[in-house]
């Protein structure tokens, strides 16, 4: 058993998330981003990779009004447990739950702050695994997570056939080539190894296109 995952993407037409010297603020528009608000609230936890902590020090909350009251446990996954005690995340973890998961012993730091730091095995690539992970969040009670960024965490979940559905708004602007993927390598050996989807929506959300889809097995 293990959470029902939802990969939610905003990007331009072409996939980007952020321009090639990493700016992202804000690619999409209010709307979509008032939809993400609510996409967040509706889900049990929000989990980023180490380096979307690192680039946007993001608070991961619910900032939408109504629904402040709905706020998601916060993950980051983290290796080496760079998360710094200075960052939002960190210095907010005793008012929202806040959540680190490493392949190390837990930082004092960290746990002096109040953030929970949970320990599981390394996969190959030394980062923790992914099927651990998941299992270790379904132990704690959490059935529905959100998957917000970046391109790593979301190419791991999706090599992982782990992401159940997708919510990707794209914003009407192409970022080129130097611009940085949604999803980092898939590892694909063929056309057919292709992660698949079904699309179920697609509608306009301000001058933004929401698409949805659910995973095909």
């Amino acid at each position: 058993m293990r959470p029902r995952v939802t990969l939610k993407l905003a990007t331009s037409l072409d996939g980007r998330i952020a321009t090639g010297s990493g700016e992202s603020q804000w690619i999409t528009g209010e709307k979509a981003r008032a939809e993400g608000h609510r996409l967040r609230a509706s889900h049990d936890a929000i989990l980023v990779g180490i380096g979307t902590a690192l680039a946007d020090d993001p608070l991961l909350t619910v900032r939408q009004p109504g629904l402040e009251h709905r706020q998601p446990i916060r993950i980051v996954m983290d290796s080496r447990q760079r998360l710094s005690p200075d960052s939002r995340l960190v210095l907010t973890a005793r008012e929202s739950p806040v959540v680190v998961v490493t392949v190390q012993l837990p930082a004092p730091s960290l746990l002096r702050a109040g953030v929970e730091v949970i320990q599981v095995h390394a996969g190959r690539d030394g980062r923790p695994s992914l099927n651990h992970v998941l299992t270790e969040l379904r132990g704690r009670g959490l059935i529905s997570l959100l998957v917000e960024g970046g391109g790593e965490v979301a190419g791991r979940f999706l090599r992982g056939d782990a992401v159940d559905r997708i919510e990707w708004f794209r914003a009407p602007i192409l970022l080129g080539a130097e611009g940085r993927p949604c999803v980092a390598s898939l590892e694909l050996a063929n056309l057919a190894a292709a992660p698949k989807f079904r699309r179920l929506s697609a509608e306009p959300v301000g001058d933004d296109l929401w698409e949805r889809y659910d995973a095909v097995r």
